[in-house]
């Protein structure tokens, strides 16, 4: 086993070849965590040196306390990464270190950020626009349509499409995505020696071919549900917006789009109507002003300014919108004068501030106007 290992570590020109074995018994510590591990590794240079550092010298060190120091020293540590590392060597995973360039650019400036993170496939993230797509399990066939054309519509602009390989939205986009000739990931809440839901398998070489699989668990790690919340800040981090097709009023989707906006990422949700049981917690994401409201892709285009190349086919856009008159009023002022804020809205319009919101968001839903950055709106 440790002539193999050697040999991989001679493989390695990312990092200090005897530091990779004390990165993945860092990644291994429990309760120690990825910002508080990517502290230590700061503050005393390397993986390395944090094992051999003294105990009385981590504690010093803001925010490190006995229990997350606990096991730090075990030689139970190495031994595992001696046995992980076996693994990636056999079975050809690759890996990218959090200071290696090959380590996703987002996902760098995340906190929590694994320290070490595994992948399979053709992964190709330089230069592209990537966004994640997420939602319920349960998907209704009004969110799967929505889905489909939605990845449709972005095509031409060849953004890369994360997910969580699970059920439900998360397969949906990722077929989806390779269809349309578009780079997909799959992130996985266990190690690369298995698929969940085993279903899946079927996608997984077509998927690979067509991008790859992400992961910061270990194939000596046994399979949790737990695992789903820490494989969310992956799928966050990883990409410029998340989007949110259906979601109950609870669920890991809503997870991830809280996630995501504390990496001030964008987030979009798609409406729905209130009594539908599947779009409570894309509605309440736009009502409580955490989701833009998303009805087709030119509506995320835009907010992301992301550049339209128009020899592509064209985003489709609504021609006809019938509006009551205090929506056409509205919408005249917004055509003439351009953006503007809710406040100057409601006063150039002669209406209550409140009135103003309800109609604004009935524009919204009409697609007459969106909702942009800072409290504006504009007509489209």
């Amino acid at each position: 086993m440790i002539t193999a290992i050697l040999i991989l570590l001679k493989t390695c020109k990312l990092m200090e070849q005897s530091d990779l074995l004390y990165i993945l018994a860092l990644q291994s510590v429990p309760n120690l965590g990825d910002s508080t591990a990517k502290k230590l590794i700061r503050k005393l240079g390397s993986a390395k040196a944090v094992f051999n550092a003294r105990k009385e010298t981590l504690l010093k060190i803001d925010g490190v306390g006995n229990i997350k120091l606990k096991g730090l020293n075990s030689k139970e540590r190495l031994l595992a990464a001696e046995a992980e590392l076996n693994f990636i060597e056999k079975n050809n995973i690759e890996f990218s270190y959090y200071q290696d360039e090959n380590y996703p650019e987002k996902l760098k400036h995340c906190l929590d950020g694994p320290i070490l993170l595994f992948s399979r496939g053709n992964i190709d993230l330089k230069n592209k626009k990537i966004i994640s797509i997420v939602g319920t399990r349960r998907v209704t066939t009004q969110g799967i349509s929505f889905c489909e054309k939605f990845i449709e519509e972005l095509a031409p602009l060849n953004p890369v499409i994360i997910s969580g390989f699970a059920y439900g939205v998360d397969i949906t986009a990722q077929k989806a995505a390779v269809k349309n000739g578009l780079q997909t990931i799959g992130c996985l809440a266990h190690g690369l020696n298995q698929i969940y839901p085993k279903v899946h398998e079927r996608y997984v070489s077509e998927i690979e071919e067509n991008g790859g699989f992400f992961t910061d668990f270990w194939s000596s790690q046994e399979f949790d549900r737990n695992n789903f919340l820490k494989r969310n800040r992956i799928i966050a981090g990883l990409s410029e917006a998340t989007v949110v097709i259906e979601s109950a009023e609870k669920g890991g989707s809503l997870v991830t789009a809280d996630i995501a906006n504390s990496y001030n990422r964008e987030v979009f949700a798609v409406p729905g109507r209130p009594t539908d049981s599947q779009s409570r917690g894309c509605n309440n994401l736009i009502k409580w002003q955490k989701a833009h409201l998303l009805t087709c892709a030119a509506d995320m285009i835009y907010i992301l300014n992301w550049d339209i190349n128009p020899t592509k086919a064209p985003l489709q856009k609504q021609l006809f919108i019938e509006l009551e008159p205090r929506e056409q009023l509205v919408y005249d002022y917004l055509n003439e004068g351009g953006k503007q804020q809710l406040d100057i809205i409601a006063l150039k319009c002669n209406m209550p501030t409140y009135k103003a919101a309800g109609v604004l968001l009935e524009m919204e839903l009409k697609g007459a106007i969106r909702p942009l950055p800072g409290k504006l709106f504009e007509a489209i």
